[in-house]
């Protein structure tokens, strides 16, 4: 039974181990989308103007 306890902790403690790497790439990859979308706004705007200085 003593066996059968440290597998069983270990099999928790592995689980939680990858949920938390799980949270901090999550974490990771919604900043990364934060900067993102903020480069693909300020490049769009950048665009816009451009077409605006073409045009008139």
């Amino acid at each position: 039974m003593g066996t059968m306890t440290w597998i069983l902790t270990a099999a928790v403690l592995l689980a939680t181990a990858g949920l938390l790497v799980l949270g901090v790439l999550a974490c990771r990859l919604w900043l990364d989308v934060r900067t993102l979308a903020r480069e693909v706004d300020t490049a769009s705007r950048a665009l816009a103007a451009a077409g605006r200085d073409l045009m008139g």
